[in-house]
Order: structure tokens, then sequence, then C-alpha cells
């Protein structure tokens, strides 16, 4: 946990801090080193994140500042000469065929915003993202689930599937020991769930995650020379999410970079154990 002291003398720093503009692209104000509890650089940010093989980097969907965010950490890999791919919570597996027309330059765009907008929306705050990947021919990798799927277990729970249904979809089992309610509750962002709708609700974010782990590690092994910069949710991209179900199924490496969002995770009470690195200076941009 970063202590009193500490968090009292950054937030001196950073009060009246939003976002820092550089001419070529954007950079976070301050970078906390979880581990150390140190401000550090992006450049040096970069240069650990280059030994890595999975990179998560949480967001709040509707915020345009971790987007742009998210860009730089790519762009900045890439300047270091490393190949690199994208993993997309906003996309699931069965549209990477179109991720992969987008990328090769024969789907035109309004085609592509058709499959986009029938996977996710707030297309204002990825377009960047997506429009990068297709300039620089960076691959694209949809590693979501159906939404039906997860709704259906929000709802009723892994005992809503029939026999045949649950065949085709991999096991999870709902940890309720205290650090994982905590993580869960943090991810609610404070709401309350109680009793079966709590289990519910566990049993649905464990099958995301897990699925999502899979499809990546699929990609990971098929590409060993690639680093896969991974875009997801906050309580996706925590240790706790994704990273957990991935380490496993296997010893692939990871690092987890998640931006301030107060209510959620700040540095008031983050720790190693949430995240490689927490990402300041952000204001909550407005819903659209």
């Amino acid at each position: 946990m970063i202590g009193e002291s500490f968090s009292r003398l950054l937030r001196s720093l950073v009060l009246g801090w939003v976002f820092v503009f550089v001419p070529v692209s954007y950079c976070y104000a301050h970078i906390i080193h979880m581990e150390s509890g140190e401000v550090i650089s992006f450049a040096d940010m970069i240069d650990d994140l280059r030994n890595s093989r999975t990179i998560f980097i949480g967001e709040k969907h509707d915020n345009l500042y971790h987007h742009l965010a998210q860009l730089q950490v790519v762009k900045g890999l890439e300047a270091e000469g490393l190949k690199v791919a994208i993993g997309l919570e906003m996309f699931r597996s069965d549209s990477q065929q179109a991720l992969d027309a987008w990328v090769a330059g024969t789907m035109v765009y309004q085609d592509f915003l058709k499959v986009y907008n029938d996977n996710w929306n707030f297309w204002g705050k990825y377009a960047d993202i997506y429009l990068y990947a297709r300039q620089q021919k960076i691959p694209l990798i949809g590693l979501n689930i159906s939404r039906e799927i997860t709704q259906k277990v929000a709802q009723k729970g892994l005992d809503g599937f029939s026999d045949q249904e649950k065949k085709n979809l991999p096991i999870v089992q709902c940890r309720v020991d205290q650090p994982y309610m905590d993580f869960i509750r943090r991810a609610l962002g404070g709401h309350k769930l109680k009793g079966k709708q709590f289990r519910y609700f566990c049993e649905a974010q464990m099958l995301w995650d897990k699925v999502m782990a899979m499809n990546l590690l699929e990609y990971v092994e098929r590409n060993p020379k690639t680093i896969v910069v991974v875009l997801a949710g906050s309580g996706h991209s925590w240790k706790y999410g994704i990273p957990a179900q991935l380490s496993a199924m296997s010893k692939v490496s990871t690092r987890v970079l998640l931006p301030n969002i107060p209510g959620r995770i700040t540095m008031d009470g983050a720790s190693f154990e949430d995240a490689d690195y927490l990402m300041l200076g952000v204001e909550e941009a407005p819903l659209h």
C-alpha cells in the first residue's frame, strides 16, 4: 500500500494537473511504479514493459484520455522496434475475420463501423486506436465472449444453462474469499450485491475473464515474438481479473497498468497486488 505520507506528497504534486500534452502524442502526468511506490518516467515504464509478453491496460470505457494513454503505450513499444498486437475486450472472438480485414485494408470504414457497433459503443473514444492499427498493420484480436452468455450467467448463474450449453463453456469456480470479494466490490464501483446475485455476478465475471484469457493465450502461443497489449475495462485488467486467469493457465509474463479511477482504484487504496503501474492525472470525461 502506498504510504500515507507519500500519498500526501504525491497529491500535492498532482494538484491542478489533469493531463500533459506533448507535440506528438499524449502521456499521463505521473506514473507510479507500484512495487516501489516511486514516480517513474514513461520511458522507464516502456523499458520494463518491453520484457513482458502481455500488457493489460485498464480503462473506463467512456474516458477518452484512457484510450489516448493506451495508444501512447502501443506507440512507445513500437518505437522500441517491438512487434505489437492489440487484444480487445471490445470485440467478440467471432468477429476476428472483420478485424483482420480492417487491418489488411480490405474492409471499408462504413462496413467496419457496422461490425464495431454490433460489438461495442463509444466509437469516438476509440477511433484513433483502430485507425492507427490499420495504418500500421497492427493485428487486432477479438477476445470477448457473447454478451448473451455473460448476461445469462449474471442473471441466473451457471445453473441457468442446460447440460448441453455447459459443454461449450469453460469451467469456472467463484472464489468467495475476502480478497476476491473486495475486488468484485471495487469492480462494481461500490454497488452492493448479496447472496445469489453476488455469486452470479462473480461467475459471470470469472467466465468473462477466463474466456478472454483463453483466447489471448491461444494468440500468444501462435505468435511467440509478439507483445500483446490488452485493452479492457479496469475490472478485467486488474491482476485479479484476466491476468489471474492467464497465470492459472500458463507462465506467460504479464504487466498491468491501471488509470486512477475515483471510487474504484486510487493512489490511496491501490497496491502492487492490484497493478504494476498506476497512471495518474486524468480527469473523468463526461458521459456522452
